[in-house]
């Protein structure tokens, strides 16, 4: 699959991807920013020919997605179903669920190690910001998150964050994008989140954990405006492009 810069997926997050998850990660985020409405039919030889390898990596591509219950798997091609506000709020739910339970097991183990690796990478989002690169900040906050979820080695709560990551990755990349364009002095709000994430985790007190899970969750909603607010501005972009 070439570069190009119509490309809504880092190009550079996929240097170790499979020719199939490549072409997943594209489509997934076409899908998610509404530029593959609902309904539409997508054909595995026009993929093939758009994404400039076979037919074995685009019906890998489609599985990849149909688990994810973004796509309906037909004969020759599959039928998007794209994702409704209810289960973007359900998805936020089970990361709510995820991350309550994890920290119930860390108030349990030595968390030096963890919260040392989650100020440096806090330390990587704070360099984003300065350097106002969005994709950066996005990886770097999906990171902090999974960073948080493999300190206590859980297999099974992996394994249900390895399901979700995908979606909730391409959530957190628009939003992000669309944070660095049009909220960008929010960011300081979303940094001072992440701090209580740490400061609960390192003195393993509930109430500042309740706090911090309350202001990164509470405001579900918000986070489908974000996700709005995302498609409106690639949509507005697309209809620049054709003009």
């Amino acid at each position: 699959m070439s570069e190009s810069k119509e490309f809504l997926y880092p190009v550079k997050w996929l240097s170790k991807a499979s020719a199939g998850d490549r072409v997943a990660c594209e489509l997934r985020m076409r899908i998610i920013s509404g530029l593959i409405e609902s309904g539409t039919i997508l054909s595995e030889n026009k993929l093939a020919a758009e994404y400039n390898v076979s037919r074995s990596p685009i019906r890998d591509a489609l599985k990849i997605l149909a688990s994810e219950n973004l796509i309906r798997l037909e004969r020759m091609g599959a039928v998007v179903i794209g994702i409704t506000e209810k289960e973007v709020e359900e998805i936020y739910d089970v990361r709510l669920l995820i991350e309550t339970f994890v920290f119930e097991r860390l108030v349990k183990i030595d968390t030096f190690g963890v919260v040392k690796e989650l100020n440096k990478i806090l330390e990587m989002m704070l360099i984003a910001i300065k350097y106002k690169d969005a994709d950066e900040f996005a990886q770097q906050d999906v990171l902090f998150h999974e960073t948080i979820i493999r300190a206590i080695d859980h297999s099974y709560i992996t394994m249900i964050w390895n399901n979700t990551k995908p979606v909730m990755e391409s959530f957190i990349l628009l939003s992000m994008r669309m944070h660095f364009s049009q909220k960008y002095d929010d960011l300081s709000r979303i940094v001072k989140n992440h701090e209580l994430y740490i400061e609960a985790i390192k003195t393993k007190n509930r109430d500042i954990m309740i706090q911090s899970l309350h202001q990164n969750f509470d405001d579900v909603q918000g986070k489908v405006d974000d996700l709005w607010m995302s498609q409106q501005m690639l949509s507005k972009a697309r209809e620049q492009e054709k003009e």
